[in-house]
This record gives structure tokens, C-alpha cells and sequence, in this order.
């Protein structure tokens, strides 16, 4: 195998991955990010992996609530008409997915991505001595009613026919795991599939020193634009710095990606499913031991370092457009019914943008209109649990190894890429 030379771009968990996977394979990597490692998109997650994330948003059962979810005051979803309409054609796609036959696609290619992303993350974390920072005895979904678990029979009956290891619990056996959790849920579903990160930060962090330790080169430098160089290879033009000289390029920029891949005329077609996060203290006897999705109110919450972490759903709206807290809100009074949350802990909330495409799969691998030129982004929800399976798909693709699961799904082509 030759040894080449590699930009990556964006150093979330997808790219800190891709550049791990790189290094470890031989070639010499620099990592561009304009922060610090982990300090954006990936920072604000609920940090969990979980197989039971094969199930993406549009979904068939999308349809039965889309009334619903279409007066705009729903905590699952909520959207900016101005944007909306800006982004018919996109969201239009997205709904067109909604039904079986993709889905059906889709959900076997995420599993794929997930089940090789849990095994590589805890090789990563091993090697970056980062296991404390992981749980491995899953999560749960909560529900307030046994008609709101009834309603849910789709999603089960998916998990079921993938095999992800799941179990009902009625209020007693939920108690016996979660003490913390009281009598307000009648029934859960602990899937046991998952692991969980107390600080999701701290791990990509982790991820990006063992890359340094294994003679990576990280740079702090913000990238304005690529260029092809003259004869083969690109140009990477970051600010205050002079063009950097490599061979190829992994654009992992998140939803930052189209912005930076417009310029080389590629037309990404993501959208933003926004979402934001605050911490809270618990005014409980007994803290939660594991995440939990309280399907009632619309949130995560999710035992972190900076306390408990409520995590919303989804907004859709332009990736810069100034902050709404409708949901947080919403789902904090949600919350405050059922459980002893405390007082907020951050000056503000988190915002982040979840950069999703049309088939909710992230595009993985050669761009087809450039030679050199590979990309890894588009995860959705989920970049933080699948960034260690996207490496090893791009770094076999790269290397012309047998990939570790079916690369067609996630083809950049798919999109003219």
C-alpha cells in the first residue's frame, strides 16, 4: 500500500474517526478544525449508541402523525414556514422516504453502519483509555400511557426483525432499574442494544489526542476553500495560513459541508434538524443511572458530566438562523409533571444542527465529479455513535479493501456527489 497524504476536515467525531482510521492505516493525515476537537455538532448530543437508532425520523409511521406534527406545536417536530417553503423540494424527498421499500433499505444499511461503529467504538476507547467515560447496559424509552406504547408497535416490530435485544418492563421493573424514575411511567422499553457516553466532548477529544499520539497532525486553522492543485492532488486554503499541499481530501465538516463543497459546484441537498440542549440539576433520592426517552415529552435526558442533560427533538430551519427555545421549554414543563428536575445549570442553551439527507443515510465515500476528493458527512442524529463505522468504510473504500458492510447505500453518487 502507498502511502498518501490526507486533509480531513472538521474534527467532530465523524472526522477525528476518519482521521484515526487513516493514520492507523499507513497515510499521513492533518485534521483541520477551526476549534477545539469535538467543541461543535458533537458536543451536544445525548451521547448515546444504540441499535434502535436504525430507525431515522421518516419512517412509515411518520404519515399517521403528520397532521399532528404539521400544526407546528408539536415537541417532536417543529419547523420554520419561511424555510419550509425555501426547502420544498428537499423535504418533499424526505417524506417520499417515508415510505417501506426505502425504509426498509435504510434501516438495514444504519444497522450495518451502527453495529460496526458500537465494536470500533470500544476499540477507540479502549485505546484512547477513555472506557469509564462509556455505559453499556442501554437505554430506555418511557411511557406515560399503555395507548402511547401501543401506538409505538411499528418501531418495536422493526427492532424485532433486526434482532436489537429489547424488553418491555411494566412500573415495578422499571423501578427495580431506575429507582430515580418514581411511579410516573406505567410502562418502558429497555433496549439493551445501547451504550452511552457521560461526555460525548471528552471522548472525541480523547479520539483526537490518540490520533496525535500516533503521529497524526492536528491544526487549528478555520478552511476557507479548496482548490485542485496543478498536475494531481488539492489545495487546502484555511485562513492566515498558506495553502496546504495534499494528495487527497475527507470533507467530515457536518452541516457545515455543503457550504465548503458549493464551491467546487457540488449541491448537497441537507437539512438542518435543529435541536438544543440544557443541563439540570435532580432534586431526586436516586439519580438516573442510564439515558432515557420520555416519548411524552419529546426528550432525552441523559446522566452527563455537567449534569443531567435534556436533549429536545427536532426543529427544522436554516443551519444559522437564530435560536427558538419553544421545545426546550416545552419539554422541560413536560418533564417537571413527571420527575424532580432542578434548576438549569448552563447561562444558556446549547444549539445544534443535526445535518441530515433526504434518505436520512450519510453520504460515505468518492466524490464521482472529483478524483481525490471523499466525503463523510450527513449522519442526522447519529454521527456521534456511527463516526468509527464511517472510518472503516472510507478507509477500506480508500485503500481498495473488502469493506466492512455494504458501502452502495451510503454512495455520494446517489446525490450527484
Amino acid at each position: 500500500m502507498s502511502q498518501r497524504s490526507f486533509a480531513v476536515l472538521g474534527a467532530g467525531m465523524v472526522g477525528v474517526c476518519c482521521a484515526l482510521e487513516l493514520r492507523s492505516r499507513g497515510h499521513r493525515v492533518t485534521l483541520f478544525e477551526r476549534g477545539e476537537p469535538g467543541g461543535e455538532t458533537s458536543s451536544g448530543n445525548a451521547g448515546v449508541a444504540a441499535r434502535s437508532s436504525l430507525v431515522p425520523l421518516n419512517h412509515p409511521g411518520l404519515w399517521q402523525t403528520l397532521p399532528t406534527l404539521l400544526g407546528n406545536r408539536s415537541g417532536v417536530l417543529r419547523y420554520h414556514p419561511a424555510y419550509a417553503l425555501r426547502r420544498v423540494g428537499r423535504l418533499a424527498a424526505f417524506l417520499r422516504q417515508a415510505r417501506q421499500q426505502p425504509f426498509d433499505r435504510t434501516t438495514a444499511a444504519l444497522d450495518a453502519l451502527i453495529v460496526h461503529s458500537r465494536q470500533r467504538h470500544r476499540h477507540w476507547a479502549t485505546e484512547a483509555r477513555v472506557q469509564h467515560l462509556w455505559r453499556n447496559d442501554g437505554w430506555l424509552y418511557l411511557y406515560r400511557s399503555r395507548q402511547a406504547y401501543e401506538a409505538s408497535h411499528r418501531i418495536r416490530e422493526t427492532w424485532s426483525r433486526f434482532g436489537v435485544a429489547h424488553e418491555t418492563l411494566d412500573a415495578p421493573a422499571l423501578r427495580s432499574i431506575e429507582p430515580g424514575l418514581g411511579s410516573a411511567y406505567p410502562v418502558a422499553v429497555w433496549v439493551r442494544d445501547a451504550d452511552a457516553a457521560s461526555d460525548p466532548r471528552q471522548v472525541v477529544q480523547a479520539y483526537a489526542s490518540l490520533f496525535v499520539g500516533n503521529g497524526g497532525r492536528l491544526l487549528q486553522a478555520s478552511v476557507q476553500h479548496l482548490t485542485p492543485a496543478p498536475g494531481q492532488g488539492w489545495l487546502v486554503h484555511a485562513a492566515d495560513r498558506p495553502a496546504e499541499p495534499v494528495d487527497e481530501v475527507v470533507v467530515a465538516l457536518g452541516p457545515w459541508s455543503p457550504g465548503l463543497l458549493a464551491g467546487l459546484g457540488l449541491k448537497v441537498p441537507m437539512l438542518y434538524e435543529r435541536g438544543y440542549h440544557m443541563h439540570f440539576s435532580w432534586k431526586g433520592a436516586q439519580p438516573l443511572v442510564r439515558p432515557v426517552y420520555d416519548t411524552g415529552a419529546a426528550c432525552v435526558l441523559a446522566p452527563m458530566a455537567g449534569g443531567l442533560r435534556l436533549s429536545t427533538g427536532v426543529e427544522l430551519n436554516e443551519l444559522d438562523a437564530p435560536a427558538s427555545l419553544a421545545q426546550l421549554d416545552m419539554a422541560e414543563r413536560a418533564v417537571r409533571t413527571s420527575l424532580p428536575l432542578g434548576e438549569r445549570l448552563d447561562a444558556q442553551a446549547w444549539k445544534g444542527a443535526r445535518p441530515t439527507l433526504p434518505d436520512s443515510r450519510p453520504a460515505i465515500g468518492p466524490s464521482t465529479h472529483w478524483s481525490g476528493l471523499w466525503l463523510a458527512l450527513g449522519h442526522q442524529h447519529i454521527g456521534f455513535s456511527t463516526g468509527p463505522g464511517t472510518a472503516a468504510l472510507l478507509g477500506s473504500l480508500v485503500d481498495g479493501d473488502s469493506p466492512p458492510f455494504d458501502p452502495e447505500p451510503f454512495a455520494p453518487g446517489r446525490f450527484r456527489l
